[in-house]
């Protein structure tokens, strides 16, 4: 079978559809799913139960891997487009899109392990999707914390440096997601093997900076920023607008406080995450 990945389709001479075991076992592999980073919390406890149903349908089709990628992608962005609707609604519907775009994200390496089409082509096209969620999504926090656009000329100075702390924000998030791929890199260019994907391989030098990501595992702010948990955080923040306002708090109580909070602890991230792979064995 050839797969046309500029085209999105699959041609070939066609084959018998899989039955569901014979589709989970070689779409869903144990030594995939047991990788340290292999799954984020949602895909274990429900979506990868559910999406091999999905992924039935779709290795049925001409869609390619990499087309389920692009859904998986445009998903991704209708979340920080939804957070650009005011009020508890637009957060809703952000949430939605989180999950979708979650579902997705499974089903598109179940086709390709499927079809046996995984490649580079397909991580890279799976980094572009995550990278630039995330970013558009901190931006849309930022902007959520404006309001309407005109309240920007009613007060700019009150106004702009919520969405200076959305770009900001957005900045550190990328920063923190791009530490790991500059780890694969750095070992690339010196000719190291790959990476293995497991706790001995990202383990710590016992010292003080193990100690403290010990403690940071009681306080885990540093897992917030995937698009999940920032758009769960974004209808938390609408709750909390909700009932501030009826107390007489203010309209955008929760969405403001919400970025003020995100950004430092974002850095406060970036800076965890720097000094935990400096002090780890991952670059030697």
């Amino acid at each position: 079978m050839i797969e046309l990945r500029g085209m999105g389709v699959v041609a070939g001479s066609p084959r018998k559809p899989p039955t569901l075991s014979e589709l989970r076992a070689k779409a869903q592999p144990v030594e995939v799913r047991s990788r340290k980073n292999a799954e984020h919390w949602t895909a274990q406890l429900y979506l990868r139960h559910i999406s091999i149903y999905f992924t039935m349908l779709l290795v049925r089709t001409r869609i390619s891997a990499n087309g389920v990628t692009g859904m998986m992608i445009l998903a991704g962005w209708c979340i920080a487009g939804s957070l650009l609707i005011p009020g508890i609604w637009g957060a809703l519907l952000a949430v939605f899109f989180s999950q979708v775009q979650m579902y997705i994200d499974c089903c598109d390496g179940e086709v390709a392990r499927w079809r046996g089409t995984s490649g580079a082509k397909g991580v890279f096209l799976d980094k572009v999707g995550h990278y630039t969620t995330e970013g558009l999504v901190a931006v849309a926090l930022g902007v959520r914390a404006v309001g309407e656009w005109g309240n920007l000329a009613a007060d700019p100075a009150g106004n702009y440096p919520f969405l200076l702390a959305g770009a900001a924000l957005a900045s550190m998030v990328l920063l923190n997601k791009a530490l790991n791929d500059m780890v694969h890199v750095s070992r690339a260019f010196n000719g190291l093997d790959k990476l293995a994907d497991s706790k001995d391989a990202t383990a710590l030098v016992p010292g003080p900076i193990a100690t403290l990501k010990q403690i940071a595992r009681f306080v885990p702010f540093h897992r917030i920023y995937h698009s999940v948990e920032m758009s769960l955080i974004a209808l938390l923040s609408s709750v909390v607008t909700t009932i501030a306002t009826s107390m007489g708090a203010g309209e955008l109580f929760g969405e403001r406080w919400l970025v003020i909070i995100m950004t430092p602890l974002c850095l406060l991230s970036v800076i965890g995450h720097f000094t935990a792979i400096m002090a780890s064995k991952r670059l030697s």
